[in-house]
């Protein structure tokens, strides 16, 4: 490939680490801390755009051949991802976190993009890496709170687990296949071998690690509940997706076997069922999005099981209507002491005191329990729909009646914000500025998506 077919084809990759090196040169000539707000900002818009650019032109292009390639599905993966990272750095900013939560977001979101290219399990394994690391250090960032420490340990021997279950897979699938391209591990989808069968449910149960499906998710509510808000709204929707996303690119137009297909669906169901009885039981609002994310990383892992060309499209719109509704809930709660602003005590009567905060966090639960005409009942919609075309009537059923159980949790928030009254003399206040622009970002992307699903389906 030519030096320009190099640079166009991972541009979004270098223009995050443009960014990065932008903001680390700063931070170190410069006298005193520094808001990277604005570079960082622009850097991931200007990958975003690239992206974005890059899907529409139809352009493809191998600089590394076996190990990183970019089609149009990948570009549209990282044009949504960088796109979802917007507000939360405007959620950031109201943190007043300065230039390293900006650094580590920008390398994870760095990794994200070579984990949507990998086109071997090495790059796999590089990329995913890549992405989990800085997430340790993000959950620390949150020093204010005594249990961050805590959550990032928790978080740091879960990633742990997760990279040795990964490794141990791609050791036997070398074995298996004689190599660690990414046709290797979909040879080793149809082999009937125990060797072949070992090697796949290793690799998806690492992605499942990651992902925190049932029964992998146990620290997963203590490490969402002990960052700060900004790093619980990266961890359960960018993360999440990326992870999702790559293990469709991984799969290509093989089918799942029969081990693995019962794995899937077992476990998957499971995270629906598990996910949302547990977050009805929650009284912190990050806890309850903890389980809310784990019941629906069950539903994207059923859409595994659907034919080849309908997963990317399924999972795809999935993330983009989970990850909008999840940021627009937590762009809009109140400000005020960490322990407070967790409490779901702290939503009571919320509606009397900021309607507008109130309204929107009720779009969102109500399109997380996918009413209709919210958005995310079109994207379950697709899931289903994806799972039935593969013949498995009866899973998609059972998925479909478990996820009514989701339905009790979201109506619950609603409850405490419109049906409660509030207290007299509340200790928390409305969200400020960057967290109001980040939620009017949300809020135009969940309008067009609700609106408009056949347009974004068009893009993609």
């Amino acid at each position: 490939m030519t030096p320009e077919g190099l640079l166009l084809t991972a541009l979004p990759e270098h223009l995050l680490l443009l960014g990065i090196l932008a903001i680390l040169v700063t931070d170190l000539v410069s006298s005193r801390p520094r808001d990277a707000f604005l570079p960082a900002l622009l850097t991931v818009l200007a990958a975003g755009i690239a992206a974005f650019w890059l899907h529409g032109s139809g352009h493809s292009g191998s600089p590394f051949p076996g190990h990183f390639s970019a089609d149009p599905d990948a570009f549209a993966a990282k044009a949504l991802l960088f796109g979802l990272a917007l507000p939360v750095l405007f959620l950031a900013r109201d943190e007043r976190h300065e230039s390293r939560f900006s650094m580590l977001m920008l390398a994870s979101l760095y990794g994200a993009g070579l984990l949507l290219s990998a086109d071997s399990l090495l790059m796999l394994f590089f990329g995913l890496e890549l992405l989990s690391l800085p997430l340790y250090a993000l959950v620390v960032l949150a020093f204010r709170r005594p249990e961050s420490a805590e959550a990032a340990l928790k978080y740091l021997v879960l990633g742990g687990v997760g990279t040795a279950v990964l490794l141990m897979g791609l050791s036997l699938t070398l074995g298996a296949t004689g190599g660690l391209a990414a046709v290797d591990f979909r040879t080793a989808l149809g082999g009937e071998d125990f060797l072949s069968r070992g090697a796949v449910v290793l690799v998806v149960v690492a992605f499942m690690l990651k992902a925190a499906i049932v029964p992998f998710h146990a620290w997963a509510p203590d490490a969402y509940e002990g960052a700060s808000v900004p790093a619980t709204a990266y961890m359960a929707t960018i993360v999440k997706g990326a992870v999702l996303l790559a293990l469709v690119r991984l799969f290509g137009e093989a089918a799942a076997g029969t081990e693995l297909l019962g794995v899937v669906v077992v476990l998957s169901l499971l995270s629906v069922v598990w996910g949302n009885l547990a977050a009805m039981r929650q009284e912190g609002f990050r806890r309850l999005i903890a389980y809310s994310s784990i019941a629906h990383a069950g539903y994207l892992f059923l859409a595994l099981l659907g034919p080849a060309d309908a997963r990317f499209e399924a999972v795809a719109f999935y993330v983009i209507v989970y990850g909008v509704t999840n940021l627009l809930a937590l762009a809009c709660l109140p400000r005020g002491e960490e322990w407070l602003r967790d409490r779901l005590e702290g939503l009571k009567g919320l509606y009397h005191r900021d309607p507008r905060a109130a309204i929107l966090i009720a779009v969102a639960m109500l399109s997380l329990a996918g009413i209709p005409p919210f958005p995310g009942f079109v994207a379950k919609f697709l899931v289903f729909r994806t799972v039935m075309e593969s013949g498995l009537v009866a899973v998609a059923v059972v998925g479909l009646v478990a996820s009514y159980l989701g339905i009790y949790l979201y109506l619950r928030v609603i409850r405490y914000m419109f049906m409660t009254p509030a207290p007299a003399h509340p200790r928390n206040e409305p969200a400020a500025g960057f967290a109001t622009a980040a939620a009017l970002i949300t809020l135009v992307v969940v309008l067009l998506v609700g609106v408009f699903p056949g347009l974004v389906l068009g893009w993609l």
